[in-house]
């Protein structure tokens, strides 16, 4: 920790991040604030004066060196195109600056001290009791989820629990799987996989009509904020859909990627509530803390559970450390002042970007900016080219909304473009807006 410490701050140092005359935290301070020992602290503030990178002053502290730093050169590599962009607006990931590796690191250690010997063994395939205990009162505390532990089954990601799904319908004689005709497709190749056809539900003008036609085995579903274009599954759409796999005996997944964050008013239940027994709940900490964690979960039906742990296999195959971790991090509740914290960040950017663009570009049209961490923008017909090869040249990477459209041969929506406010730290989020807001208008 101490030679980490030491690098990081030398980093900061040879890069700007510390100005000369910077003065830094007290030992006993960043001590603290890190999780860290007084004294690895204060070995690592000794090495660095050594070194000449700081300097320590009796009354005065310690404060970054004055002294002139020569900064790395950077070659660009030959392959690597000129027009490489600078901000990263592709929806999709958090801000991961915003991580909290002091809380996250005090967790880990709390929990580690308390951890069971058996904790280190391979473990119940379901996942440590301790996270599922945790993950059931924060799901009906904070997304109206009805479940029990021993129904809760811990996954390295939404990928993997889909995956897991993927085989258990199979099993049960699946045929197919019915999704949103807007969204991600890398999920696709899962299914095929395991022997599943991936069918398009329809769209109108009020979103995803849920209810497939006869035949479909499965419904997979974002109904909280519908990924891409944002809109919210509604509520006679929600009881239809479990109406009809109540009736049909068939199942509904329910991918609920970004529930936390609704910001204009009361978080939107997860459907899964309206009936346990035939809506599967997905949640993940990808947005929430950071994808690099993979850590996912499924709040199964009773009748799923079994063939689902079967299906991932007799041994626990997620990082138990990260289990533990994640487990006190929720029961001690760091887990819901992070989440408010992030949600008023990325509220916060949400507003900037729709105030700026009424002032500036008020043709442009903003549409499922109610939750999540992107937002759709509607263009003036024959723009959405222009606007793209334009984001390229000011350095921003955008998505068009076409991008996302599952089947070729279905009629496209209007040009459009999804933006994305959840990658760039808040340092770089003015300029990237400005220069989105340069483009659009």
């Amino acid at each position: 920790m101490r030679r980490a410490l030491a690098a990081a701050m030398r980093d900061a140092v040879r890069s700007g991040r510390l100005a000369p005359g910077t003065r830094l935290p007290s030992s006993r301070q960043l001590a603290a604030d890190l999780g860290l020992a007084r004294n690895t602290v204060a070995d690592a503030y000794g090495d660095l004066v050594a070194e000449g990178w700081l300097t320590a002053r009796r009354g005065s502290g310690t404060l970054v060196a004055d002294r002139t730093i020569t900064p790395p050169v950077s070659v660009r590599s030959s392959a690597q195109p000129p027009g490489e962009p600078c901000y990263d607006l592709i929806p999709g990931n958090p801000d991961l600056t915003a991580f909290p590796p002091a809380a996250w690191l005090r967790a880990t250690r709390r929990a580690l001290a308390a951890a069971p010997d058996d904790a280190f063994g391979y473990g119940d395939p379901r996942g440590r009791p301790e996270l599922r205990a945790a993950l059931a009162d924060h799901l009906a505390r904070a997304r109206g989820v009805y479940t029990s532990p021993e129904h809760i089954l811990i996954c390295a990601g939404i990928s993997h629990g889909l995956q897991i799904l993927s085989k258990v319908l199979a099993g049960r004689g699946a045929r197919n799987v019915a999704v949103e005709s807007y969204g991600p497709d890398r999920h696709r190749g899962l299914r095929a996989a395991a022997g599943l056809e991936t069918l398009s539900l329809p769209l109108d003008t009020h979103g995803t009509y849920p209810v497939p036609p006869d035949g479909t085995d499965t419904v997979l579903l974002t109904p909280a904020h519908q990924f891409p274009v944002g809109t919210t599954l509604q509520r006679d759409r929600r009881t239809a859909v479990v109406d009809w796999a109540r009736r049909t005996g068939r199942l509904v997944l329910e991918d609920d990627y970004d529930g936390e964050f609704r910001f204009d008013r009361q978080s939107v239940g997860a459907l899964q509530a309206l009936d346990p027994g035939c809506v599967v709940y997905l949640g993940t900490a990808s947005k929430t803390l950071a994808p690099g964690l993979r850590l996912a979960w499924m709040a199964l039906p009773p009748t799923l559970a079994e063939e689902a742990v079967a299906a991932k296999g007799q041994i626990d195959s997620c990082e138990v450390f990260s289990q533990l971790t994640m487990a006190d991090f929720s029961t001690s509740g760091a887990y819901d002042r992070h989440v408010r914290a992030a949600r008023r960040r990325y509220r916060d950017r949400r507003d900037a970007l729709v105030t700026a663009l009424a002032q500036h570009a008020p043709k442009v049209r903003v549409i499922g900016a109610a939750a999540g961490l992107h937002t759709v923008l509607g263009l003036p017909p024959g723009t959405e080219q222009r606007v793209l090869q334009s984001a390229t040249r000011q350095g921003l990477k955008v998505a068009s909304l076409s991008r996302y459209r599952r089947e070729r041969s279905l009629k496209a929506m209007a040009d459009a473009i999804v933006v994305g406010y959840g990658v760039p730290s808040d340092a770089a989020w003015p300029q990237a807006l400005s220069a989105l807001v340069r483009i659009l208008s």
